[in-house]
């Protein structure tokens, strides 16, 4: 199963849907596909879409997904690495107003420049990226939180 993950942006994210429709479309995704839209509205025959799920919801289609197909949030990038699991990120671009900025094309860059997830940016086949994560082993995630906390209480305690 690929759950599929929009975040809680209240700008659509249409454009992600749509390649994941072509796809399944074009016979090269035949797995089921989960997906919480949150504020972005689409109709599909191809796709069980929820606006919002509740935690236990989430956290159960995390579980069970072998594929996780996200928008360029941290929190749902994270999710999956934390669950072990292989991400696809996909950016939202301003130019489209899926976003105020393009702050999450260096969010998934820094991800994918660490082995951590799969990137599919604007011009990128997301059948072929589909194709990669089949053997895609990504590297295993490691929190940085116990450094950066120690950065910013040195940095307090010095200033």
């Amino acid at each position: 199963m690929i759950f599929v993950t929009l975040g809680t942006q209240d700008k659509s994210f249409k454009r992600l849907l749509e390649m994941i429709d072509k796809e399944i479309e074009k016979g090269n995704i035949k797995e089921k596909v989960i997906v919480q839209a949150g504020f972005t509205k689409y109709d599909t025959k191809n796709m069980e879409l929820f606006d919002l799920l509740d935690k236990d919801d989430f956290d159960r289609y995390i579980k069970n997904c072998d594929l996780l197909i996200t928008h360029g949030g941290v929190g749902s990038i994270l999710t999956g690495l934390k669950n072990n699991k292989k991400v696809i990120a996909c950016p939202r671009l301003a130019k489209y107003k899926e976003h105020m900025n393009n702050h999450q094309i260096q969010i998934i860059e820094r991800f994918a420049d660490s082995g951590y997830i799969l990137p599919l940016f604007e011009n990128d086949d997301l059948g072929k990226v589909i194709k990669k994560s089949k053997t895609f082993k990504p590297n295993k995630y490691k929190s940085n939180t116990t450094n950066m906390i120690k950065l910013i209480t040195n940095f307090i305690d010095n200033n």
